[in-house]
């Protein structure tokens, strides 16, 4: 079976790489970290340009999933990693349906009512877009 663990830099999103490692480390696994070029904190942006920007997030992301590869060998899970560009929930439902993947690992950080309408949820809105079953993990 082929998962696909979405991963941010938050308590979840390790939370589902841990348990995709921990539940299915025989599993072919592949993180995925979605760069959204249009999210852009304190006027990054302005200052750096959007090649600018989009670069500085890919660096992140490079680190982001090296710790990833580090995490999981602790449970002897080997792992494939990419950097996707887009709105994260259709970046990572694109990437599934694209790469032949069973099974969609998602972390959800638990938000209910006014702030979930607010933030919205990528979780929620990959496990609606999604052609595969999404295990959200919290």
């Amino acid at each position: 079976m082929h998962q696909l663990v979405a991963l941010d830099d938050s308590e979840p999103g390790w939370a589902a790489l841990e348990f995709a490692c921990r539940e299915h480390p025989d599993d072919d696994l592949t993180v995925v970290h979605a760069v959204d070029p249009t999210d852009s904190g304190y006027g990054e942006m302005a200052h750096l340009g959007p090649e600018g920007l989009l670069e500085r997030q890919r660096e992140a992301a490079e680190e982001l999933l090296a710790e990833a590869d580090e995490r999981a060998a602790e449970y002897d899970c080997a792992l494939e990693t990419a950097t996707i560009v887009g709105q994260p929930a259709e970046a990572i439902v694109d990437f599934a349906v694209e790469n032949g993947v069973d099974r969609i690992v998602v972390g959800s950080h638990g938000r209910t009512g006014f702030s979930r309408v607010l933030l919205g949820s990528v979780a929620e809105r990959i496990a609606r877009q999604a052609p595969v079953p999404v295990t959200i993990v919290r």
